[in-house]
């Protein structure tokens, strides 16, 4: 009886703790912590992106530190993630170009020729067909910007502008979804 009981305890204390080495948003359950190049980032927030009451995405947000401060966030060059988890079949490569085209016009505004090549390489990260499950991660270290898909590295994209404009989509004045820029700042 001992023993089942102490059984017990273990298989208890081990189901926490492997839950509180992730959150779950979604049906999509993500780290707490991962480690990217040598740099341990936490998550600093999540959420799901909604258009017209639909659910597209789980947008999260991992730092080296925490932080609720966008520009803070923003014009750092210390190494930070945006992952984006795709929930709905609705979401297709040509929708999501279309979209993160729009979401570096609201980043940059005026200022968007300037950046236009770099847009233009960056965006052949959703020249395949994109399905349920998919995960896309974006990593900067200040210095260069890597996009990866399920793992795969699909591009680098060298420059600090270009990083800040890509994380203003998520996380600048004008974000894709104001409720999703909250929860990724911990708000």
């Amino acid at each position: 009886m001992k023993r089942a009981f102490i059984a017990f305890l273990l298989t208890v204390a081990s189901m926490v703790t492997v839950s509180a080495q992730t959150t779950e948003i979604s049906d999509v359950v993500l780290q707490n912590s991962v480690d990217e190049a040598g740099t341990k980032l936490q998550l600093n927030g999540a959420g799901v992106r909604s258009k017209y009451f639909l659910s597209l995405y789980v947008g999260s947000l991992y730092l080296a530190e925490k932080s609720s401060d966008a520009n803070k966030v923003l014009y750092s060059n210390k190494m930070k993630m945006i992952q984006l988890d795709i929930i709905s079949s609705l979401i297709t490569a040509e929708k999501m170009e279309e979209t993160v085209r729009a979401g570096f016009k609201n980043s940059l505004g005026d200022k968007l020729p300037t950046l236009q090549s770099e847009i233009d390489s960056f965006i052949a990260v959703f020249g395949e067909e994109i399905e349920v499950g998919d995960i896309f991660k974006f990593v900067t270290s200040g210095k260069e910007l890597k996009a990866y898909k399920n793992g795969k590295l699909l591009t680098t994209v060298e420059g600090e502008e270009f990083q800040k404009a890509l994380f203003g989509i998520w996380l600048g004045n004008k974000p894709a979804d104001k409720k999703l820029k909250s929860l990724m700042l911990g708000k």
